[in-house]
């Protein structure tokens, strides 16, 4: 190891992205929607690209007209942000790690509850903050008895919570909800709805009105813009004015804050393609349910999480982790990627289509 590097990173991984995958896989892996972007949106960015950015100029690096974009969006629900409530970091992670640096760094440690997005422990750690996992009870819930005590007993800066929560993808519970709205001012409340548009259940109306509590969201789920890593905090604005401290200057591409405001524009008919994530959710579970060797859970997200009954387990003759991997590694070979994570199979809703050769997959395995 080269000797001006810090000694701890010689026990990280850096996290390795999936490889671009050719057809003809069907790609449920990663939780984006598995419709791109309409011709007409499509159109309608190459028509500002060609217009109205300069390439040859940095982006707008306070992100006002988006800000306020988002704002307009976020106060459908009757919320009432304004763009001083909103900051927009590259993607999601690029918001959790400027929260980190803002509140943790040789100040505390972070409180996850595995499992979870992975993320929150893998920022941390590379910035050198301590992360405390509490774990989850057998329905996914969080362990809020051992959440209370690892708060009584730690210095804990940052709680990270997922709504729904991914892999998953249960919502918070209320009695999780109460026991988040009582923890202390010195504690940071961060509820990470990248999954609000399919579970349309949302604690923003909190983080207006507490000092100590932030959403984040993303728009590369509903609104089809992974490919543009576009992510935004909803807080009070003295948390806001945090975040703009920390985070890069110029931090978001002007073609990335030009697709967010294209999409934002266009929102009815891209949501409305949510319909159709609905139904393929309710007709997956159905299904999966009907399989006497898998047991899913109800999902509030555009995946579905499950592992093997008991029934499975016998029929395999394999430990849970062996057979998963078993059906994992079979559907890869068939065509179908899914994510085998948090000692379950995380299964992304794709199109009807995909969907159904998933099933056919499965039925090929399970016999």
């Amino acid at each position: 190891m080269l000797p001006f590097l810090r000694a701890d990173l010689a026990n990280l991984n850096a996290y390795q992205p999936h490889p671009p995958i050719p057809e003809p896989y069907d790609q449920l892996d990663t939780n984006e929607s598995p419709i791109d972007l309409p011709a007409e949106i499509k159109a309608a960015l190459a028509q500002h690209y060609q217009q109205t950015i300069a390439a040859n100029r940095y982006p707008d690096g306070g992100h006002r007209n988006l800000k306020q974009a988002i704002a307009g969006y976020v106060s459908e629900s009757g919320a009432g942000a304004t763009a001083d409530h909103i900051s927009v970091g590259n993607g999601s992670d690029e918001l959790i790690r400027s929260l980190l640096i803002a509140t943790a760094i040789n100040n505390g440690a972070i409180l996850v509850a595995s499992p979870t997005f992975s993320m929150y422990g893998i920022l941390a750690q590379t910035l050198g903050i301590p992360v405390i996992d509490v774990g989850r009870t057998d329905d996914f819930r969080v362990n809020l008895d051992m959440a209370q005590t690892a708060i009584q007993e730690n210095a804990i800066r940052v709680v990270f919570m997922v709504h729904p929560n991914s892999p998953t993808a249960n919502a918070l519970s209320q009695a999780e909800i109460d026991w988040l709205r009582q923890l202390p001012q010195d504690v940071l409340v961060v509820i990470d709805e990248a999954y609000f548009e399919f579970s349309q259940q949302t604690l923003v109306a909190d983080s207006l009105n507490r000092s100590n509590w932030v959403v984040l969201r993303t728009f590369s789920k509903a609104f089809r813009l992974a490919a543009h890593r576009v992510g935004y905090a909803v807080a009070q604005p003295e948390l806001i004015e945090a975040l703009e401290k920390v985070r890069l200057p110029y931090n978001l591409p002007s073609f990335s804050q030009a697709a967010a405001l294209t999409a934002l524009s266009y929102r009815p008919a891209l949501l409305a393609a949510l319909e159709i994530t609905m139904a393929e959710r309710q007709t997956m579970t159905h299904w999966l349910r009907s399989q006497p060797a898998l047991s899913p859970w109800p999902s509030a997200a555009n995946f579905i999480y499950c592992r093997l009954s008991h029934k499975g387990l016998a029929q395999f003759g394999l430990e849970q982790a062996e057979g998963l991997h078993h059906i994992f590694t079979t559907l890869r070979q068939q065509g179908t990627l899914i994510r085998l994570t948090g000692g379950g199979l995380r299964i992304s809703l794709g199109t009807p289509e995909e969907n159904q050769r998933t099933r056919t997959n499965l039925e090929n395995i399970l016999g």
